[in-house]
């Protein structure tokens, strides 16, 4: 029961990574915010994380937010914050690169609007729920922020675009950066760097690419498989609970070996 008592804050939690996330630790004890900006797939997902639940004493509230507007995100995080006392995990879950129709487009290929896009729905609702709970964990003078970069982060995606490449960059600095500045308040801040997983969003295209393509995929990955959700949020889990408590700054690949 890694999560017993504790308020964990989980962005884009109704689908893949955050989702795989809160079913773990609600099923070990958390009370787990799930926020999402999809009606019908928190309607789907809040009643499966509750199941998931079990007998742990774990709770789920689902809340409709769009993690991208900064009024929004700072009452979000005042309510959790009065309502359940304290924050003592966040999980910055919003992110891919599928938000533009050519998620592979070549730096010559992407138009600014493209290059802005993405950048914004991979760094802005990052930034903005970390900015808003840092002084709830700062009056803690505890918490856990776990981010979502990706290898292509360090530049060693072959199918996404440049501009997912630079803000995935953004996080893995962020997440460096911020772990100097929150450290001497007892805030630990992490992230992981996934390589292909495949959650809804990602299966799609996956299944779209062709069988010479996958095997070329698998055959370069040591542990010959692509990731699951869960394989990420296994580890998400262990930055986020005690067993991390002395690691802070570090961004995991979770990539099978790649």
């Amino acid at each position: 029961m890694r999560f017993k008592n504790k308020v964990a804050l989980i962005t884009a939690a109704a689908n893949g990574i955050g989702r795989a996330t809160a079913n773990i630790m609600v099923g070990e004890g958390a009370t787990v915010i799930a926020v999402d900006n999809n009606q019908g797939r928190l309607d789907e997902a809040v009643p499966s994380l509750r199941a998931a639940a079990g007998t742990s004493g774990g709770k789920v509230q689902g809340i409709l937010a769009d993690a991208l507007d900064a009024t929004v995100v700072d009452k979000l995080i005042d309510e959790v914050a009065r309502t359940h006392g304290s924050i003592d995990i966040l999980v910055n879950a919003v992110g891919g690169s599928t938000v533009i129709d050519r998620p592979t487009a070549t730096t010559e290929q992407l138009t600014l609007a493209e290059w802005q896009k993405l950048i914004a729905f991979n760094l802005d609702a990052t930034f903005l729920c970390t900015h808003a709970v840092i002084p709830v964990m700062k009056r803690q003078r505890s918490g856990k922020i776990v981010n979502l970069a990706s290898i292509a982060g360090r530049g060693l995606s072959f199918n996404s675009s440049s501009a997912y490449a630079a803000a995935k960059g953004g996080i893995i600095a962020f997440t460096r950066k911020l772990a100097y500045e929150l450290g001497p308040d007892g805030i630990n801040v992490n992230a992981i760097a996934p390589s292909i997983t495949l959650t809804e969003r990602i299966r799609p295209h996956w299944e779209k690419r062709s069988q010479a393509s996958q095997a070329e995929e698998i055959e370069r990955t040591p542990l010959r498989r692509v990731a699951e959700a869960a394989d990420q949020a296994r580890v998400i889990c262990f930055l986020a609970s005690a067993d991390a408590d002395f690691v802070t700054g570090l961004t995991i690949d979770v990539t099978g070996g790649l």
